[in-house]
């Protein structure tokens, strides 16, 4: 009896080592009527397929160390901005979209008068105010205004000219010629501007710079005024 009573108790312990797969105490009886201290097994239990890790091995997935799958090189994007997650450093690979020169960036004057053959010439001249490198292209915008800021006459009419991109170091300066005929040879109607509206190429905002240079032109003959591409220089 005692016998089987011992078979049953490591029958009873062999069961309950293969259910908990771990550490596992069990009771029994040792045949003498008593119970017996608990009695340990040792025993790993490996976790079920596909735990911890991708492949099922039961391996945690490492998360020391690892790349970005899209540049294999730990950094946060590829292309324009990098940065390295080992090593701390990062570097920028891109470039601004325009060196366009913005009217914010720009101061403009209108240079002394250089009359000839019945015309009257103008400078316009704008320079680079700001700290960084930029550029202009092509015809600025110009138009007359009275005291009140209203248009006076029509817009400048462009005359043709190959446009080049001008580079603008900090200081310096870009011109376009504005020039119409003397009023007082043309028979032409005029008004008295106070200002003069110069909009850098491809900018939306105006600076407006004194117009102190008398008449200007409305309509009549001889009454278009004449615009050139921007060059470098202050045109003096």
């Amino acid at each position: 009896m005692a016998n089987s009573s011992q078979s049953l108790c490591r029958a009873a312990l062999l069961v309950s080592a293969i259910a908990v797969l771990g550490l596992t105490t069990t009771a029994c009886d040792n045949g003498s009527g008593t119970v017996s201290s608990p009695q340990t097994q040792s025993g790993t239990a490996a976790p079920a397929g596909g735990d911890a890790s991708a492949d099922g091995s039961g391996t945690p997935a490492s998360t020391s160390g690892g790349t970005d799958t899209a540049t294999g090189s730990n950094s946060t994007s590829s292309g324009s901005a990098t940065s390295s997650g080992s090593g701390g450093t990062s570097t920028n690979t891109g470039t601004a979209s325009s060196t366009r020169c913005h009217t914010s960036e720009l101061k403009a004057k209108v240079g002394a008068n250089d009359p000839g053959a019945g015309q009257e010439n103008f400078p316009i001249v704008l320079t680079n105010s700001s700290g960084r490198t930029c550029t202009v292209r092509g015809y600025p915008g110009a138009a007359f205004l009275n005291a009140s800021g209203t248009q006076l006459g029509d817009d400048p009419q462009r005359q043709s000219g190959s446009a080049t991109t001008v580079t603008l170091k900090p200081g310096q300066s870009a011109w376009a010629g504005l020039s119409f005929s003397n009023p007082e040879v043309s028979g032409a109607k005029t008004a008295t501007a106070s200002w003069l509206a110069v909009t850098p190429p491809d900018e939306q905002d105006s600076l407006h710079v004194k117009w102190t240079a008398g008449a200007v032109p409305l309509s009549g003959n001889s009454s278009t005024v004449r615009l050139t591409v921007l060059s470098a220089g202050t045109g003096s």
